[in-house]
């Protein structure tokens, strides 16, 4: 189930949004009537795409695009003021993926909506993939976390037992450990986790 938020001050932009948005099956659609209201709701909402009015009373849309910042799952298009490009310039600077200028064409709303949707589900992936490749790291040891990190800095058995104080031999023990752990068979994949975790900057 696919959700959007609408959040903006106007009644009437509000009703508009979602007369238009029932086009879209099986996707939940919500209106916040202020950005205060939205970032009330925040901890809660599922992810989703959300159409922000920048111009509010309270909480404007750049106060909820910084709010945002901690939730990758939430993807915003920004709606501003015709004309108003510095507004829209510090929106996509701020966060937002996309901006459209009132009042929003109908047609060119929808496939914003349709390519935000596809990175939305793009996005969600790589969060998925993420949390497991960390749960997966949380299972080593502290001595096979040490090993993976020496691999991760190009190091051979051989290297890494004399900084650990401990045999080649023991290191190969541990590096089978922590991969069965990982559940790789390779190292490149062990990396790969590594990666994705977090533990290797690019």
């Amino acid at each position: 189930m696919r959700s959007i938020y609408i959040v903006d001050d106007d009644d009437t932009v509000r009703s508009e949004l979602r007369s238009l948005l029932c086009v879209y099956t099986n996707t939940v659609l919500r209106s916040f009537s202020s950005g205060d209201e939205f970032l009330r709701e925040l901890d809660s909402l599922s992810p989703a795409l959300v159409l922000l009015d920048m111009n509010m009373p309270g909480a404007s849309g750049t106060d909820v695009l910084a709010a945002l910042r901690d939730r990758p799952d939430l993807l915003a298009i920004v709606v501003t003021g015709q004309g108003d490009m510095r507004v829209a310039v510090q929106a996509m600077k701020a966060g937002a993926i996309d901006f459209l200028e009132k009042p929003c064409e109908p047609q060119a709303l929808l496939q914003t909506i349709d390519l935000a949707f596809e990175t939305l589900e793009q996005t969600e992936q790589t969060i998925a993939r993420t949390g497991q490749a960390q749960r997966r790291l949380a299972c080593l040891t502290a001595r096979e976390r040490n090993v993976l990190d020496a691999l991760i800095e190009g190091k051979s058995n051989k290297v890494i037992g004399y900084e650990l104080d401990i045999s080649p031999r023991t290191v190969e023990v541990h590096r089978a450990n922590m991969m069965d752990k990982l559940e790789v068979r390779s190292l490149s994949e062990a990396l790969r986790i590594a990666f994705l975790a977090g533990l290797i900057a690019t």
